[in-house]
């Protein structure tokens, strides 16, 4: 496990992507994995790693999300951002994570708006309709 089940930014992960409908998580290669039910589609990863002249750097305390090609390509130069380790050939992004106190709330507002994208990529259409309801969109 690469994790700390106590960590209080995995918490708020947990917080957000475990709102959405039908989300679950499991660990998988050692980190925390956000899925839908029934499918099993990953929308997110708590976690991750990229390898820089030949050395592994972690950033354990960052998200992976699947975005939009208009979307990853806005935040690909972000400092926060880094292009993960295997999954970032089939464009997955990750990116830092706000501390948890909440001193960077708008950081906080961005983390769930990239989760929500990410989520609506690999969600069944009745669980994104599901999503809209909720929200009167």
């Amino acid at each position: 496990q690469m994790f700390d089940d106590d960590d209080p930014v995995l918490a708020r992960i947990r917080e957000i992507a475990l709102a959405l409908p039908a989300a679950a998580m499991k660990v998988s290669h050692g980190r925390p994995a956000f899925w839908t039910e029934p499918r099993g589609k990953v929308f997110a990863y708590y976690g991750g790693s990229l390898k820089v002249d030949g050395a592994w750097i972690a950033h354990e305390q960052s998200v992976m999300v699947l975005l939009e090609a208009g979307e990853r390509e806005a935040l690909v130069d972000d400092p926060r951002a880094y292009v993960p380790a295997y999954l970032g050939a089939g464009g997955w992004l990750g990116l830092d994570l706000p501390d948890a106190d909440g001193s960077d709330e708008g950081g906080w507002d961005e983390v769930a708006e990239l989760i929500d994208a990410s989520y609506r990529r690999t969600a069944l259409t009745r669980l994104v309709a599901e999503l809209d309801a909720r929200s009167g969109d």
